[in-house]
């Protein structure tokens, strides 16, 4: 079942888009079943439920942080993760910076957009975003690499409104790489869509996919 899910999904997507099965509050048998199907990419949203799965699972699982990090849990998952898909506020990029030292670490990281309709969702607004940016404290970190920016749309029915909101994060994409990347082929990744509206954003231009419903149920 999970391993067909798996399947017809990324036979969907185009080349170069990754997929994140996003796992959270699924079993550790579920995840080996998706990581025998050939699945690597791996997201959750708590620490304490990442760090006690990834302590049972094979090394070359690739870990997605995708939910809020706070600043004092970085220590407990910069041994291991992959990418942090939330990075909320310039604090948490430094943080994840110092730890990711500690550990002679490089983390990738996302800059999360908040372009919702809802207070409830974290992240920049698209101006916090550029004026973080254009202060420049971020170009001294050595161990946190910016490597694109998430975000989530709005949550709706109204397709016209979840087009927008992935637009909107595409062309904050644009600009940020034209600004500030335009050296830097790193910066290159796009995180949004999930189960529900991953189509949508597959058309805005997103280069990773966070999929758990739709693979594991709900």
């Amino acid at each position: 079942m999970i391993a067909a899910q798996i399947k017809g999904i990324i036979d969907e997507l185009p080349q170069g888009v990754q997929l994140v099965a996003v796992s959270k509050y699924h079993t550790v048998a579920d995840i080996r079943e998706a990581y025998n199907a050939g699945q690597r990419h791996f997201g959750e949203n708590r620490v304490q439920e990442l760090t006690a799965k990834q302590a049972l699972l094979p090394t070359d699982i690739k870990w997605n942080f995708i939910g809020h990090l706070q600043t004092n849990k970085v220590k407990y998952i910069a041994p291991f993760v992959t990418l942090i898909h939330a990075v909320d506020s310039e604090r948490l990029l430094q943080e994840i910076d110092r730890q990711a030292q500690r550990c002679g670490r490089t983390i990738d990281c996302l800059l999360q957009l908040h372009v919702a309709q809802e207070e409830t969702k974290f992240g920049f607004s698209p101006q916090e975003c550029l004026d973080m940016l254009a202060q420049g404290r971020w170009k001294e970190l050595t161990h946190a690499r910016i490597c694109g920016l998430m975000g989530m749309a709005t949550n709706t029915t109204d397709e016209t409104r979840i087009r927008q909101d992935f637009h909107t994060i595409k062309q904050c994409f644009n600009q940020i790489q034209t600004e500030y990347f335009a050296d830097s082929p790193y910066f290159s990744q796009i995180s949004m869509g999930m189960s529900h509206d991953y189509s949508i954003a597959l058309q805005e231009g997103t280069t990773i996919v966070r999929i758990g419903s739709k693979i594991f149920g709900a």
